[in-house]
């Protein structure tokens, strides 16, 4: 009897320090990140769902007043020659713009990964996403005015199919026998910058806003240093609330990537260390 007492209060032992050290482990893979408050702020904020609500009724106000001036074109680089008659459309960016994903930033903040395309195509094929608030009703209005509603995504061609069922199951707008989706990888010549679709759309369209949560969802020039950005942004600044409209995401984009030139390779230390260096800083005095 005792020699089993013994033996259970060993295996006992032996569970319990196999559950410190996998809690131990699990602990030590769950390194902070410094993503952790911006998609905390994009799950739970309210004052991100309030941010968007108001974003998006800004734009039902601009749509209003695009639709009753043909000269308004929210491309200027690609809306080249007379557009005054071609019928109205807009141009929206679909993730963090249209659809929430931060349930894959949230994944990999507690797995302590990074985004890959292959895990990025594995999460899109769930589709799980949720709509930003106020984005289905705003694209539903749009389209009620007859305005063609245009999705131009860096979801690649492989992601299209499951992204298009999504949203239409959330009630966005298709084009009809139109092909309203563009992504990336598409045609040869769709890669990252957006212009040269955007150009696509503002040969048969007048194109009224552009509506996006990054700055290259409105100019092929946002690459660059901060400064260099900062300088592109200057440029086009009556352009901000009028016929651009940006959806606000802290979790992601080239704003991130700004301060160590986009340089992927770079460790995570070293992107830290540029990040770090490029804020302005109270001395504490």
């Amino acid at each position: 009897m005792r020699g089993g007492l013994i033996g259970l209060c060993f295996t006992s032992a032996l569970v319990a320090a196999s559950a410190a050290v996998t809690t131990a482990a699990a602990e030590e893979s769950a390194k902070p990140d410094d993503n952790l408050n911006a998609v905390l702020w994009d799950q739970t904020a309210v004052e991100a769902r309030g941010n968007a609500l108001a974003a998006f009724a800004l734009a039902r106000i601009r749509l209003d007043q695009a639709l009753a001036d043909p000269s308004w074109t929210a491309a200027p680089a690609e809306q080249t020659g007379d557009f005054k008659n071609f019928p109205p459309a807009i141009v929206l960016d679909v993730d963090d713009t249209l659809l929430n994903t931060s349930n894959y930033q949230a994944w990999n903040v507690k797995a302590g990964t990074r985004f890959t395309p292959e895990t990025w195509t594995q999460y899109v094929k769930a589709q799980i996403d949720t709509p930003i608030a106020g984005a289905v009703e705003f694209t539903q209005y749009a389209a009620s005015k007859g305005v063609k509603v245009f999705y131009v995504t860096n979801r690649t061609k492989e992601e299209e199919e499951p992204t298009v069922q999504l949203m239409t199951k959330l009630g966005f707008p298709t084009g009809g026998n139109v092909d309203t989706f563009l992504s990336a990888k598409e045609q040869p010549d769709w890669k990252s910058a957006k212009g040269t679709r955007r150009a696509v759309i503002a040969k048969d369209y007048r194109i009224l806003l552009l509506v996006g949560d990054n700055f290259g969802d409105f100019t092929d020039a946002y690459k660059g240093t901060p400064e260099e950005r900062e300088k592109v942004f200057a440029e086009n600044a009556a352009r901000w609330g009028h016929d651009w409209i940006v959806i606000a995401n802290p979790t992601y984009g080239s704003f991130e990537s700004a301060p160590y030139k986009g340089d992927y390779k770079l460790s995570v230390e070293e992107q830290r260390k540029l990040k770090l260096e490029a804020l302005k800083s109270w001395d504490g005095k």
